[in-house]
């Protein structure tokens, strides 16, 4: 990895967009610090401290949505609105062409993921700010339009911006702009994160034995995670696929051999996305209307609810009443498990597959085409999406486990580790391929 980010900036173009990517990167910093008017930013850091299920929305927006800064939604409402645009193609026939339309229809899908976007950004900015005013968070005494409105603008134009600068660095940095500015704003919360294990595991250890029996623990864990989620990512099972021979004019061609690779995570890292903001977004809405998870003979059933979709009360063993509400651990993994198999589905289609090697005339040796390919491949996909979602399910439940086992609270999670390592992963293939071109360039020129 660092031989090939040293041998990158000897080449000037890509030294170019890798300061071009590092300059971007301090502008989202600088705009996390910028605070929006009319916010009482101590209710709102009180109200993270004491709810630390919104940490997996401040874990996303690096910071910026406790700080509360103009980049406070940053570019979740872009990730949903492209999820969305994604579901909407198989329910409409017309983004459904769109989508198989080339550039040209990828360019108008693009477009509207930008409308759906801001559209998400202002109802999701509203819904703050009303809130924000109902729990006493505003520098106003009552809620106004006046400081409802700036409220919405600030964070509406924060997000359209942080979009605007990941199409940028898409295009003239280093990597997919989004997937960047997403991995900085996690990795910009590991320092902290990394710091309350050592005040807690190792410095606070009772012993030197103990801490060092920590530090160990803690690394074990973190780097056999880490090689798990490369081994996850880049593992797939590879269908042999025979082309036949055809004769065009005089000559004989085609005969060659090639293979259809099935990635073991084919969903990569949306069905954690989607399981977590299911069981989180219940929680924010509750907390801005003043409802708290709670347990015990005075708890309401809705407040009861709450503490089964609070991860923080999941793998709790100190007592056996709170650990019942591990229940919503196990449902967490069925949903992890479904939405593999769901978005998998939306983005594979086994039958378009079997069709276009037909017309190429392909086949799978020992197969035969049309409906014998497609049952085929619905059958080796099937077995595969399983694999790679219990993977995924064993990745995002070890932090969860530790944090509510030995009390291990950080921010990151499975998901950020999945998404750390699959865009360093595939930044890294994109830089290595640029690499790759100017020295066949250079070779040809020469």
């Amino acid at each position: 990895m660092f031989e090939t980010v040293r041998n990158a900036f000897k080449i000037k173009d890509l030294r170019k967009k890798l300061f071009y990517t590092f300059f971007a990167l301090i502008v989202v910093r600088i705009g996390s610090q910028l605070p929006v008017p009319g916010v009482k930013y101590e209710a709102i850091r009180e109200m993270f401290n004491s709810q630390k299920s919104l940490d997996f929305f401040n874990q996303l927006t690096g910071g910026s949505f406790e700080q509360m800064s103009i980049f406070a939604l940053n570019i979740t409402p872009y990730i949903t609105a492209s999820i969305i645009i994604q579901l909407l193609t198989i329910a409409i026939p017309r983004l459904e062409e769109l989508h198989k339309d080339g550039e040209e229809g990828r360019k108008k899908l693009t477009e509207y993921t930008r409308y759906v976007t801001i559209g998400l950004s202002v109802l999701e900015s509203a819904a703050m700010a009303i809130g924000f005013g109902n729990s006493g968070y505003l520098t106003d005494d009552k809620i106004t339009f006046t400081s409802v409105s700036v409220i919405i603008v600030s964070l509406t134009a924060g997000s359209a911006f942080l979009m605007w600068l990941g199409e940028q660095i898409t295009e003239k940095g280093v990597g997919n702009g989004i997937s960047i500015i997403l991995l900085y704003n996690i990795v910009s919360r590991l320092p902290n994160d990394m710091a309350n294990l050592y005040e807690k595991f190792i410095k606070g250890a009772t012993t030197v034995t103990n801490g060092l029996l920590g530090a160990v623990i803690i690394l074990a864990v973190l780097l056999g995670m880490v090689v798990f989620i490369i081994i996850l990512s880049d593992g797939e099972r590879r269908i042999s696929v025979q082309y036949s021979k055809k004769t065009q004019g005089r000559k004989l061609v085609g005969g060659q051999s090639s293979h259809i690779p099935l990635k073991v995570n084919t969903a990569g890292v949306i069905p954690v996305i989607f399981a977590g903001s299911l069981f989180s977004m219940p929680i924010v809405i509750a907390g801005f209307a003043g409802i708290q998870p709670a347990s015990g003979a005075g708890a309401s059933f809705g407040q009861k609810i709450l503490k089964v979709l609070n991860q923080n009360s999941w793998c709790n063993f100190d007592s056996l009443g709170e650990f019942k509400y591990t229940i919503g651990l196990v449902v967490y993994i069925v949903l992890l498990i479904f939405f593999a198999y769901f978005y998998t589905s939306i983005t594979f289609n086994p039958q378009e597959i079997a069709m276009n090697m037909k017309k190429q005339g392909g086949f799978i040796p020992g197969i035969r085409p049309g409906k014998p390919t497609t049952d085929y491949l619905t059958k080796i996909l099937n077995s595969i999406i399983l694999l790679g979602a219990i993977g995924l399910s064993f990745v995002a439940v070890v932090p969860i486990f530790f944090s509510g086992a030995f009390g291990a609270n950080v921010s990151f999670g499975g998901t950020s580790l999945i998404i750390i390592v699959g865009v360093v992963l595939e930044t890294l293939k994109q830089v290595e391929s640029q690499m790759l071109v100017r020295h066949y360039r250079g070779f040809i020129s020469e």
